[in-house]
């Protein structure tokens, strides 16, 4: 039977979702729940009691369950260990204030409109409903961060100050036109809707101008200069990010081991690429190849969506066995404003939106170097989250809905990603030694933000023997100087990153923590199965079982 129609703790879980659609009509947008696409999400304190509310009673029904099968139980454990961590931040006050330059209420209510069809009058018509809605929504996130400032929670200054300008990007006031103007330039060119989509997208602008003034003239001079969290938030955060009650010492120590394994291989596959280099100066050699090298915007979607095209055809039925609906995946250039690097959007739940990935690209920028991109389309697309998520939001007849749908823990798909990556050399995709030397850079790269994520938060000391201010402790200043000269990533992305992780505490370790457990467990499922164990098998049972956290994760492989 399908668990679309199950009760007990499948049902609970099910109308959990049909309920929080309707309280948060963004994540409603995002999931594919359909009937909420008109209206946008209130971040007022009253809305966020509300769904604070949701989460009690819905964690309570469920505790009160008994699950009737195994399927139940572990669903059970899946539901009670995420809204539980997401009822434990609104009691900590973390969710009114709630602010930084990757993923708060802000970039949330902009990034909608990238999910919402354009195909017909109907679609724009209910377009121009929620750019209408803009101007109140923003006035409720107003209400929201000053609540939480009154209480004494606001986002740290580097945090505000980087969403203002975010939002006079989005606003067209850093030049150019709005994202609003440039989302309805292609819609129907006169009529009465034409009318409602300019004065919505005008009205849209204006709110986010409004919350650029707001933060900075209301809401920085609350702000703390302080970017390190402290142990207690950090814990929770760690905890909501991972899924997992981390050693964080332990985690520490094990980021700076890696970090070093790492690096020395790189300086291997440096050597073979310019006999000599340092990594700069073979990264330098790299971007300096026209084989490397791809131009304009047009030319970087075209490249990664045929690299993410043939990897679908050439995992098909050989590593995978991927339904048709997981055969669509459209490669996109994000619009101006948010952070550089590269996302993923998963499907609908009837697959008529596919998966998404998208590529944030600076300002400006015209060329593009594909050596340092190859793994991150494994990353994103296949066998990374493409595969990974869209599978989840397939198994209709053995996960419920929150197990398909609203369920998403960064240890778990992060880690998976990343894990994916380091599939794909082992498949023979990453031969080339540019290409390899990217991937690993993108490994050193996630290992290095366990090591600076942890330490910046904490204000750790800096261990003796790394070749970097020894004996210090970390600020966000060594953080940026740790990157820009022990890696060889982009130095755009590099400053964006420091943003990100000061402001989304918990996160950055994510990747290589989930990574490293996920390659503990296939370790296991081989030492147990001996010559019976089927890697395509461990995979699609693995996956099938849909995301959770790193603690429950590890507990059910340990079943495969």
């Amino acid at each position: 039977m399908s668990t679309s129609s199950a009760g007990g703790v499948h049902g609970i879980s099910n109308q959990f979702v049909v309920d929080y659609a309707a309280a948060d009509p963004l994540a409603a947008t995002f999931i594919g729940v359909p009937g909420h696409d008109d209206r946008l999400t209130d971040y007022s304190p009253e809305g966020h009691a509300t769904r604070r509310e949701l989460a009690r009673d819905a964690l309570a029904a469920i505790d009160a369950a008994q699950p009737a099968d195994k399927s139940e139980a572990d669903a059970k454990a899946v539901f009670r260990e995420r809204v539980g961590l997401e009822v434990e931040l609104h009691e900590a006050g973390l969710m009114e204030g709630g602010l930084n330059v990757i993923a708060s209420p802000v970039q949330s209510m902009r990034e909608v409109f990238d999910l919402m069809p354009t195909d017909t009058a109907d679609d724009w018509a209910v377009i121009a409903k929620r750019l209408t809605a803009v101007p109140d929504a923003v006035a409720n996130l107003r209400a929201g961060l000053a609540y939480a400032a009154d209480q004494g929670r606001v986002s740290a200054l580097r945090q505000v100050t980087k969403v203002a300008e975010q939002c006079d990007t989005w606003a067209g006031r850093s030049g150019g036109k709005s994202f609003f103007a440039a989302l309805i330039a292609d819609a129907p060119a006169d009529g009465a809707l034409r009318t409602d989509l300019e004065a919505g997208a005008k009205a849209a602008a204006e709110a986010y101008g409004d919350l650029a003034a707001f933060l900075r003239e209301d809401l920085a001079p609350k702000a703390p200069k302080k970017d390190a969290v402290g142990e207690d938030v950090y814990r929770l955060q760690s905890r909501y990010f991972t899924g997992s009650r981390l050693d964080l010492a332990e985690a520490y120590e094990w980021g700076w081991a890696e970090f070093t394994r790492i690096e020395t291989e790189m300086k291997q596959v440096a050597n073979r690429i310019k006999p000599g280099a340092t990594l700069a100066e073979a990264a330098a050699a790299l971007d300096a190849n026209p084989r490397y090298l791809v131009h304009g915007k047009d030319g970087l979607r075209s490249w990664m969506q045929e690299l993410s095209d043939k990897a679908l055809l050439d995992v098909r039925g050989v590593h995978f066995d991927l339904p048709d609906e997981l055969m669509k995946l459209e490669c996109r250039i994000a619009p101006p404003g948010g952070g550089v690097g590269a996302y993923y959007n998963g499907p609908t739940p009837d697959f008529s939106r596919p998966g998404r990935m998208w590529w944030s690209v600076p300002e400006g920028k015209e060329e593009f170097s594909t050596w340092r991109e190859v793994s991150t389309v494994y990353h994103e697309g296949v066998p990374g989250h493409h595969l990974q998520v869209a599978t989840a939001v397939y198994q209709a007849e053995k996960l419920n809905d929150f197990q398909r749908l609203m369920c998403w823990v960064s240890g778990h798909g992060e880690g998976w990603a990343l894990y994916a990556e380091r599939l794909m050399r082992e498949l023979g995709y990453l031969e080339d030694d540019g290409d390899l030397l990217g991937m690993l850079d993108a490994h050193l790269f996630r290992a290095a933000r366990v090591i600076i994520d942890i330490g910046m938060h904490l204000e750790l000391e800096i261990p003796r023997g790394t070749g970097f201010h020894e004996g210090e402790r970390w600020t966000p200043e060594l953080g940026l100087e740790f990157m820009l000269t022990r890696t060889i990533t982009d130095p755009a992305h590099v400053h964006d990153e420091i943003d990100r992780y000061l402001g989304w505490p918990g996160q950055a370790p994510s990747y290589k923590l989930g990574e490293r457990l996920w390659l503990a467990a296939r370790d296991d499922a081989r030492s147990r199965h001996g010559d019976a164990f089927d890697l395509k098998t461990f995979h699609r049972q693995a996956l099938e079982m849909g995301a959770m956290g790193l603690d429950t994760l590890r507990e059910r492989l340990t079943e495969l």
